[in-house]
């Protein structure tokens, strides 16, 4: 345990910090399982929860929760799967 008192309040802060990044990770991760299922069931469904997901992907990455260069290859590789399972349905 720290000994000074602003370390004890960093450490405080750290704490609280990490359960939020924990918190919305999860959150950012739920919603691209949801989309991942979603284009392979429901097409229609789909598009709207990829326009959800780009969005939150890039609220990350402002936020400094991901890399801009993992938000990227995220939303490219949903996009991707959407296209070829569109061009398969028709």
């Amino acid at each position: 345990m720290p000994n000074i008192k602003s370390a004890e309040k960093r450490v405080a802060i750290s704490e609280l910090r990490r359960a939020r990044n924990r918190s919305q990770r999860s959150e950012l991760k739920t919603i691209i399982k949801k989309t991942e299922s979603a284009i392979a069931s429901d097409p229609e469904k789909a598009r709207d929860l990829i326009t959800l997901s780009i969005k939150k992907l890039d609220k990350a990455v402002t936020k400094g929760l991901i890399h801009k260069n993992a938000a990227a290859r995220k939303k490219s590789r949903l996009m991707r799967r959407l296209n070829s399972q569109s061009a398969v349905n028709g």
